[in-house]
């Protein structure tokens, strides 16, 4: 099925507005403990319990409006349920918190495992928004690889180490714009590498 445009401003709400009402959840009830047939709950477990359906809405309204669904979107989407569940099931926010090293961390050992097989996963995810020459591929593979490594091991320290908020704000902010930018710059220096539709 072919992937139907919708308007640029709303796919980015969909794709980032959970994101964002996840930290405003967080910032309202963090002061807050709730208390479901006998157990008490935090604050940043209750966000983190109506962060989950909110995606899957998101996710579906996108579904339906485009027709399509990245599988990174599909993936994220699964590693979120299942460790919100987790969450939610044990009263501990860990779960959410190691949410991001795992995700983090499985990209870069799937892109290396890519990288040892010859194989560029990521040329197969992205390849047909940005078609690119192999060599482009492999460059942007390794460093993607690295960066994600990074970002695993930095959540890492972050969640261990930091205070909720400093996590929340960090996970919200700081490393989607770290992403974003890596790979803005990447793009740019690896210009002689893309295809042009003549080519």
């Amino acid at each position: 099925m072919a992937e139907k445009r919708i308007n640029p401003v709303l796919k980015q709400v969909l794709e980032l507005g959970p994101t964002l009402l996840f930290f405003l959840a967080y910032l309202r009830l963090k002061e807050r403990s709730f208390e479901v047939g006998g157990t008490e709950y935090s604050g940043f477990i209750v966000a983190t319990v109506l962060f989950v359906p909110i995606l899957l809405v998101a996710m579906g309204i996108l579904w339906a409006l485009t027709g399509k669904l990245s599988r990174m979107q599909i993936f994220t989407a699964v590693v979120v349920v299942f460790f919100g569940g987790l969450t939610a099931w044990f009263n501990d926010e860990r779960f959410f918190k190691m949410k991001t090293s795992i995700v983090y961390g499985l990209f870069a050992v799937l892109l290396g495992i890519g990288i040892a097989m010859r194989k560029s996963w990521l040329e197969w995810i992205m390849g047909e928004v940005l078609p690119m020459q192999r060599e482009g591929w492999d460059l942007l593979t390794r460093r993607l690889a690295l960066m994600f490594g990074g970002l695993a091991i930095a959540n890492e320290v972050i969640w261990r180490t930091q205070s909720d908020q400093t996590w929340v704000t960090i996970e919200t902010f700081v490393f989607p714009a770290v992403l974003f930018v890596f790979l803005w710059v990447q793009i740019a220096a690896l210009q002689k590498y893309l295809i042009t539709p003549e080519e």
